[in-house]
């Protein structure tokens, strides 16, 4: 009943746009499990109000990670749209064994590098570099970047990363007190999944 009367007054108290920024990022996640171009227009609006929020939210990574959405939405609608020599446009693969390894590393490297950004920003404030917050954030945004890259260049692996961030998401933002976030992010682990089985789907009738 708690977690009711906390969801729902939080709900009441959600700005305009937090809600657009969680109806366009729905929006785009949907878009990209049909492999849909408009994943990527849909899905600049939602991160570049995300940006202001997660700084207000003092989610320093998470606002950085959503700049950095832009910057690979950008990239990835145009190779999502480009042809190459053959005029084929770009299609659904997995991963290659090395490329499989390149992926984890990048989001170690990237944690490290995110967690110590954070610390040199914020290492004056001892109650926000000695809570869970700096850890978690820097995670869910390290996993988050390798997600972006895969689903850029459309591996289907991608949304094993996008799965893991969300699960990691729903408490984070639930504590930061953004509920309706949290709740986006609910929705999220439910169409990455839905998106992983269908871009499996669509692999397999590739190969055959």
């Amino acid at each position: 009943m708690e977690f009711w009367n906390t969801f729902v007054e939080n709900l009441v108290n959600t700005s305009l746009w937090e809600f657009a920024a969680v109806v366009l990022g729905i929006a785009s996640v949907w878009y990209a499990r049909r492999e849909h171009i408009l994943v990527y227009p849909t899905g600049i609006v939602s991160v570049v109000i995300y940006v202001f929020i997660c700084f207000s939210a003092r989610l320093y990574a998470d606002a950085g990670i959503n700049f950095f959405y832009f910057v690979m939405s950008v990239y990835g609608w145009y190779n999502w749209t480009r042809k190459d020599e053959k005029a084929q446009m770009l299609h659904i693969s997995a991963n290659t064994p090395r490329q499989q390894l390149a992926g984890i590393v990048l989001t170690v490297a990237s944690y490290w590098l995110i967690l110590g950004l954070i610390w040199a920003f914020n290492h004056d404030d001892v109650v926000y570099m000695q809570s869970w917050v700096p850890w978690v954030d820097s995670f869910t945004t390290a996993i988050f970047l390798t997600g972006m890259l895969l689903m850029a260049r459309k591996k289907v692996e991608n949304w094993v990363y996008w799965i893991i961030g969300d699960v990691v998401s729903i408490p984070m933002y639930f504590m930061k007190g953004l509920v309706f976030t949290s709740f986006q992010y609910v929705v999220f682990l439910l169409i990455a999944v839905m998106g992983y089985l269908e871009w499996r789907r669509r692999l397999n009738m590739q190969d055959r």
